[in-house]
């Protein structure tokens, strides 16, 4: 049984709450997962990770691929006048 949340639940948190253009731009992962995600690169490259945490990294990173993606997007909507 996992106790730990995985790193990406964090941004699909932050998705299903709704945000404003500004509210994108502004969002940071946490510390505890700056340093889960921090940890399971570390040991990708050293050790070696279970299928679940390559699964659990994978899915962080493409999330993380589709924020900057909306980060840009958000600062084009802000240039152009949409506020929210």
């Amino acid at each position: 049984m996992e106790c730990m949340t995985r790193a990406y639940e964090e941004i699909i948190d932050f998705i299903a709450a709704g945000t404003t253009p500004g509210e994108v731009i502004a969002f940071q992962p946490s510390d505890p997962v700056k340093t889960r995600v921090g940890d399971l690169i570390s040991r990708e490259k050293t050790t070696g990770l279970s299928s679940e945490e390559t699964d659990e990294l994978n899915n962080y990173l493409q999330l993380e691929h589709l924020l900057r993606l909306a980060k840009a997007r958000a600062h084009a909507h802000l240039s152009h006048g949409y506020h929210q």
